[in-house]
């Protein structure tokens, strides 16, 4: 049972560091990289998070994936904060990738509460 909560606590961590490879691309695949504040909120929030992904890979803590799921909910709430809701294509991307951050942290955590010494 631990070692299957585990395989899934990596497959979180996983799926953040792809969603942060994702988010950092994003900004040349559909094109806002001239765009300054959507771009530049992509590309640090991208190394952020894959920053965080690589780290809770090495070495699972809690306060990483509440981190992430801050960043997700902020890459929801960015575009009107930061003024770029206006572009639809970039508002969607970051309201996607964010809603995805959200949720794999969210489960980790979850996953991490239903469980927690088999992260120990």
């Amino acid at each position: 049972m631990a070692n299957g909560l585990m395989e899934s606590k990596k497959a979180q961590d996983w799926i953040n560091l792809v969603l942060a490879v994702c988010l950092f691309v994003s900004p040349w695949v559909i094109g806002f990289a001239s765009e300054t504040a959507p771009a530049w909120n992509a590309w640090i929030v991208g190394v952020v998070l894959g920053s965080l992904a690589v780290a809770t890979l090495a070495a699972f803590a809690e306060w990483e994936e509440w981190a992430n799921l801050v960043l997700g909910i902020w890459l929801v709430v960015s575009p009107w904060v930061l003024g770029f809701a206006a572009n639809v294509n970039v508002m969607w991307t970051h309201i996607v990738l964010g809603v995805l951050v959200a949720a794999v942290s969210a489960w980790a955590v979850w996953d991490y509460r239903q469980n927690p010494h088999a992260h120990a």
